[in-house]
């Protein structure tokens, strides 16, 4: 399968580089995977599409303000270093610009010496291992010298951080933001809640490859990124609950469906608590079997988000939808507009 008939043309103007003033404003289009019909209408309306004993699942994690400036102490060169992953005790994988200027044994200092980096290992591409000294709470260091991870693609400085949040983020640990769950606000899931249908989280924390772009012609041959995701047995039971009812279980997210097909895909269909990694790579000839429907972004050409979606909607009804979504004008990535897929 072709790398290229998943291409389709994107504008730049249609990038959301801000999020809107209210959440739920956001446009939603709704497309039926079944025949592919599309209608358009805001987020806040989403309770329209569904039903008493479906079930809405989604991802918990919280984005680290993980984009940290800091100097080499022996020259006071400026590096910029981003937190990909935390390994055995202070330790982090990290990214490293200029990575050049950061060797093995470099001492990197930030905030005034609030937090000191010693690299311990050379990865390839701008890979580091830092090693980090501090005083007090890691986290309440990091929330104070460090700013969000925004993608590539968004150029605009974020004014408020809780923005690139969802309402319910918990687990720390995300590069970035799970963003389908962005649209939602309390009252709006307060009032999902009382129409009957369930929610539940999970958690996987978002690494910055989903954003990598497919290198090769033929998708089998891409190397997928690893995440890790954990999921409880209190979430399991309910899922699988509706499931045994006829309820629908509807995925907020890229992150929440690779999270339940990886489980589903291991025990024929059941969802149980289990944690671990995913490298799950979803594109059309896969067979879902934890998700009836989903909320989703609209993603980057040729990326294996749309090809994710074109395995659920089939490619002819995504890609019709999305033409339609640049000739209406949506507005596209982390901070756009959302698409149901049911």
């Amino acid at each position: 399968m072709k790398v290229d008939i998943f291409d389709f043309h994107l504008p730049e103007e249609l990038i959301a580089q801000t999020p809107l003033k209210n959440r739920s404003d956001s446009r939603l289009m709704v497309l039926n995977k079944e025949n592919g019909e599309i209608e358009h209408t805001v987020f806040k309306n989403i309770t329209k599409y569904l039903r008493k004993g479906d079930c809405l699942v989604l991802n918990d994690t919280k984005v680290l303000p993980a984009r940290l400036f800091g100097v080499k102490e022996d020259t006071g060169a400026h590096i910029e270093v981003l937190l990909l992953k935390q390994l055995e005790e202070d330790n982090w994988e990290t990214l490293v610009k200029p990575a050049k200027r950061v060797k093995v044994g470099t001492k990197l200092t930030f905030g005034d010496g609030q937090l000191v980096a010693h690299c311990v290992k050379e990865e390839e591409h701008g890979g580091r291992v830092l090693k980090f000294e501090y005083n007090g709470i890691f986290y309440e260091v990091l929330e104070a010298l460090g700013e969000m991870p925004l993608p590539p693609y968004i150029k605009e400085k974020l004014d408020d951080r809780d923005r690139y949040q969802t309402v319910y983020a918990k687990e720390e640990g995300s590069a970035a933001a799970p963003t389908a769950g962005l649209h939602f606000t309390h009252e709006l899931l307060e009032e999902i809640k009382n129409m009957g249908v369930h929610i539940t989280f999970l958690t996987l924390h978002v690494g910055l490859g989903t954003f990598r772009p497919v290198s090769v012609e033929n998708i089998e041959k891409h190397d997928m990124h690893s995440e890790y995701y954990q999921v409880s047995k209190e979430t399991a039971d309910l899922i699988n609950n509706v499931k045994k009812q006829g309820g629908r279980v509807i995925a907020v997210g890229t992150t929440s469906t690779r999270t339940l097909e990886t489980i589903a895909s291991e025990h024929n269909g059941e969802i149980v608590a289990q944690n671990g990694w995913t490298d799950i790579f979803i594109y059309p000839g896969y067979e879902f079997k934890g998700i009836d429907g989903m909320i989703t972004n609209f993603h980057l050409p040729k990326s294996t988000l749309i090809m994710l979606v074109s395995a659920l909607a089939g490619r002819e009804h995504i890609l019709h939808a999305y033409e339609t979504a640049v000739q209406e004008k949506y507005r596209f990535f982390s901070f756009g507009d959302a698409m149901l897929i049911i």
